[in-house]
């Protein structure tokens, strides 16, 4: 595997071409990728609007693939990359999977998880943020521009 394959960046442009999927649905814009040991297990984006269901945020769907794709329902050495920072739900989700490691764009200033509670998340789970911030944020305001 090529060492530019294998960073935050990489992983997050990846997340953000599954935001632009849901985009190009209608759907707020915010994707997902779940890496483990460098490889990509889940891809997933925004489908609320598509399912008609206010869980189908890309984090839930992702978690649902990579679990399925790894046979289990633990997420451990995993890392779930993703456009806008978890809200609570989706938090409390990657609590239950155990996922070592969430890495996020843009902050949720006001329905993230950070804002709630940072015991929300398994102890064991590294938070990193800010990764591709800008690019992240402006496929959101640029969505919410356009819905105003």
């Amino acid at each position: 595997m090529d060492l530019l394959t294998n960073t935050d960046e990489y992983f997050m442009k990846q997340a953000i071409i599954e935001a632009k999927k849901a985009l190009s649905k209608n759907e707020v814009p915010i994707g997902a990728v779940i890496v483990c040991n460098n490889f990509i297990i889940a891809r997933a984006h925004n489908l609320t609007e598509t399912l008609n269901d206010v869980t189908a945020h890309a984090e839930m769907q992702a978690f649902t693939s990579a679990t399925n794709n790894l046979g289990g329902k633990y997420l451990k050495n995993c890392t779930l990359y993703v456009t806008l920072e978890p809200c609570v739900m989706c938090a409390g989700a990657a609590y239950w999977t155990q996922i070592s490691r969430i890495v996020y764009g843009a902050d949720d200033e006001k329905r993230g998880f950070s804002k709630t509670s940072r015991n929300i998340l398994h102890h064991r789970t590294k938070v990193e943020k800010g990764i591709l911030k800008n690019e992240c944020s402006e496929l959101l305001k640029s969505f919410f521009r356009e819905k105003r």
